[in-house]
């Protein structure tokens, strides 16, 4: 796999050799961080369900000042290290090993906000809904930010939240990704 675009563009990373992780083809990642467009210049990125850490990787690449990485399995923990040190951006990187709700719940409490939230858990494990109605309640987002959510061609999210509002979705192939833009003022 390698980084599309960016200062750390066509460097290669590894992923996890694990049938649990399906990495984001690096078409539907292009198209993603294109759509984004000037998303990338400073400010907190949260690579949720981070596999490899591609998607972290590459907003990096593209000007996102820090990257979190959250990843319930070890094994992808250590990839996204020994990629964040192949990378030269391991300064630029904090990495959780630990559940979705548990890292949420510390990054909150730390008051962390982000520019740009990835949502990529895998398609069997899904639990989009909670994680938008949480991000929402807790205000972990900059104004004007972004969430981008990979599920399965089949799921639909186009509910509105307080501070969370539907965008778009658009398919490829079996993968949708959906858009949320975060508004502070209603």
């Amino acid at each position: 796999m390698r980084i599309v675009a960016g200062k750390y563009r066509s460097r290669r990373i590894e992923t996890r050799n694990s049938s649990k992780t399906r990495p984001t083809l690096d078409k539907v990642r292009e198209a993603v961080f294109s759509s984004l467009g000037g998303s990338f210049q400073g400010g907190s990125f949260l690579d949720l369900y981070a596999g490899s850490g591609a998607n972290g990787f590459e907003a990096l690449s593209r000007g996102m000042e820090n990257a979190v990485f959250v990843d319930s399995s070890s094994e992808a923990s250590a990839v996204i290290k020994q990629n964040a040190a192949s990378l030269g951006c391991a300064a630029d990187c904090d990495i959780y090993c630990m559940k979705d709700t548990k890292a949420l719940d510390l990054l909150q409490a730390e008051g962390r906000r982000f520019k740009v939230i990835y949502l990529d858990p895998p398609y069997a494990l899904q639990q989009n809904e909670q994680m938008l109605k949480y991000i929402d309640e807790n205000e972990m987002m900059r104004d004007h930010g972004v969430l981008v959510i990979e599920s399965d061609a089949k799921d639909h999210f186009t509910q509105n939240y307080l501070h969370l509002k539907y965008l778009f979705d658009k398919e490829y192939g079996i993968t949708r990704i959906t858009y949320y833009r975060y508004e502070e003022k209603i």
